[in-house]
């Protein structure tokens, strides 16, 4: 049998998973999406990845907005496992040298950047707009709080606040904060705002005839082991995000501070899952008519 096709988006979360690999014989083929959780979805349902590590906005956005009457098959996913608990900080952000911009309440009617429609930028903008009361003032599918223009992946974004194709993008934020300043390059950028997701940021989802296999079963008990080396080595863990992956080694440190990946990632809780829904719900990123949890989760852990 192949090794199976797991997609990752490669920055500071990623570190668990390559220890699983270096360390514990995870055979599988690690796919890195820089351009996030909405490109995973569509290649997943492409048939190009057989399980995915993203965000679970963008997971429950994709899953939960398909109608009730949705026949599912072996090109679809579910969600099987929690890999992060704790929230994500999301910054806003805009061109350096945007002097109209100075905070959130600037952002109302202004034109949003994200990496593809569905993906976690896209959701937490209008989960943002919920926060904010903008939605309460007009249908949004009538009338938007913000244009949305896709970019595909961070780069695009940054450029596209300082060329004025956007006015702001989220991102997360120990990613976001390298390039805070005039002298990060390329295409500076300001923080405006931040807003954390309400739920359990990462969970893990896979293709529906691996859903309750061995295979897949191994690959996630693979992860614990990386999960638990993670926390046992945290200056390794500093060491590969600051040399392999990019990032200053203080931002690394006090990321550390503020993770919580699960010791045990198997599962998701159906209290975290219908929070997520009705703020999605609220937020008119997902439709009242959508299908039950059921439908598309396919491991539940007690709460």
């Amino acid at each position: 049998m192949a090794p199976l096709r797991v997609g990752f988006v490669p920055e500071h979360f990623s570190t668990p998973l390559h220890f699983a690999q270096t360390y514990f014989s995870l055979e599988a083929n690690l796919i890195p999406f820089p351009s996030g959780t909405g490109h995973m979805v569509s290649s997943l349902r492409a048939g190009e990845l057989d399980i995915a590590i993203g965000l679970t906005e963008g997971w429950t956005a994709a899953l939960a907005s398909q109608p009730s009457n949705y026949q599912s098959n072996d090109t679809d996913f579910k969600l099987v496992a929690t890999y992060v608990e704790s929230p994500l900080c999301w910054a806003i952000s805009t061109g350096h040298a945007r002097d109209d911009i100075k905070g959130i309440e600037n952002l109302k009617g202004k034109a949003m950047g994200v990496s593809r429609i569905g993906s976690g930028s896209y959701v937490m903008g209008f989960v943002l707009a919920d926060r904010e009361g903008w939605l309460q003032q007009s249908s949004p599918s009538i009338s938007p709080p913000f244009g949305v223009k896709p970019l595909q992946d961070f780069e695009n974004l940054r450029k596209g606040v300082n060329d004025g194709t956007v006015d702001f993008f989220m991102w997360e934020h120990f990613t976001s904060k390298k390039f805070y300043g005039p002298s990060a390059s390329p295409y500076p950028i300001k923080k405006v705002g931040e807003i954390y997701t309400p739920w359990s940021s990462w969970m893990i989802v896979a293709k529906n005839p691996l859903v309750g296999s061995s295979e897949l079963e191994e690959v996630l008990e693979k992860l614990n082991m990386g999960v638990k080396y993670f926390r046992e080595n945290p200056e390794e863990a500093v060491k590969y995000i600051s040399e392999e992956l990019d990032y200053e080694e203080e931002d690394a440190r006090e990321w550390l501070k503020t993770v919580r990946f699960a010791e045990d990632v198997r599962g998701v809780k159906r209290s975290v899952l219908e929070k997520t829904v009705k703020i999605l719900k609220n937020a008119g990123v997902v439709g009242e008519e959508g299908r039950g949890l059921e439908e598309w989760v396919g491991v539940i852990r007690k709460d």
